[in-house]
């Protein structure tokens, strides 16, 4: 079988003059996320805190971004502000090309909940609510009716559907937490924002949790953003975003 076929150059008359900037389309798409110069301060003990300070980021459709850096340094902000949380003190977030700022509290809540999951650290689990039904949450405050397929197929996805019926307190903590990421990938989010979350998990747990984040950026092609003290976590993923007094210090290839 031939691999490839040989490409017989057009006759001279029939080649076309190259198009000039003019012609050349600007398709241009704006990235799944993008922090653009963006400062948050706030006022504690009546003193104004710099959290961020003119961060610019960008993260493209399945990309794995770890962002990392002691406690302090500005990570959680830069998710709560990432994930419509919160707004800037200056700069501007983009989710899926839509600006934030300025937004209703009404059309903020829409993006989340049609754009962006989220992960904690302590999961967040309602304890009265089975492992499916705490799965299909995020359908019904989003308006629509419960979901058990689509609950099926996310707990498939994390491998936790054996334990549908379970309550949380019947589970590890590494159960818990792919529950929560079935939980946070049930309305198929654009965007996933993961606040250490393996901070609370042993080293097996963590690896298996950390894995499952790696193949849903490759295969779900959904944007991560992840919080994390873990140098070992940060190594499985695309960049590195090192913060360090609200500033990004560096952004590196592991």
């Amino acid at each position: 079988m031939r691999l490839f076929q040989q490409i017989r150059p057009a006759p001279f008359d029939k080649l076309k003059a190259e198009p000039s900037p003019a012609e050349i389309p600007r398709a241009l798409p704006m990235p799944l996320l993008r922090l653009d110069n963006v400062t948050k301060h706030y006022r504690a003990d009546n003193q104004d805190v710099v959290a961020l300070d003119a961060v610019t980021l960008d993260a493209e459709p399945g990309e794995f971004l770890s962002i990392v850096g002691r406690s302090g340094c500005g990570k959680t902000t830069l998710l709560n502000l990432a994930g419509a949380m919160d707004f800037p003190s200056a700069g501007s977030v983009h989710i899926n090309g839509v600006v934030t700022s300025g937004l209703a509290d009404a059309e903020l809540t829409a993006i989340r909940r049609k754009y962006v999951g989220f992960v904690f650290q302590f999961f967040q689990l309602l304890p009265t609510l089975s492992v499916r039904e705490n799965v299909e949450l995020p359908l019904l405050l989003a308006g629509q009716t419960a979901n058990t397929q689509q609950a099926i197929e996310r707990l498939e996805w994390v491998e936790m559907a054996d334990y549908a019926k379970r309550l949380p307190h019947q589970l590890s903590g590494g159960q818990m937490q792919r529950v929560a990421i079935a939980r946070a990938l049930v309305h198929s989010p654009k965007l996933l924002l993961a606040d250490e979350p393996i901070g609370n998990l042993d080293s097996t747990s963590a690896e298996i949790v950390m894995n499952l984040l790696r193949r849903t950026a490759d295969e779900l092609k959904t944007t991560i953003l992840m919080a994390t003290h873990s140098q070992e976590a940060a190594r499985i993923t695309d960049r590195i975003v090192a913060l360090r007094d609200g500033r990004i210090e560096e952004i590196r290839r592991p």
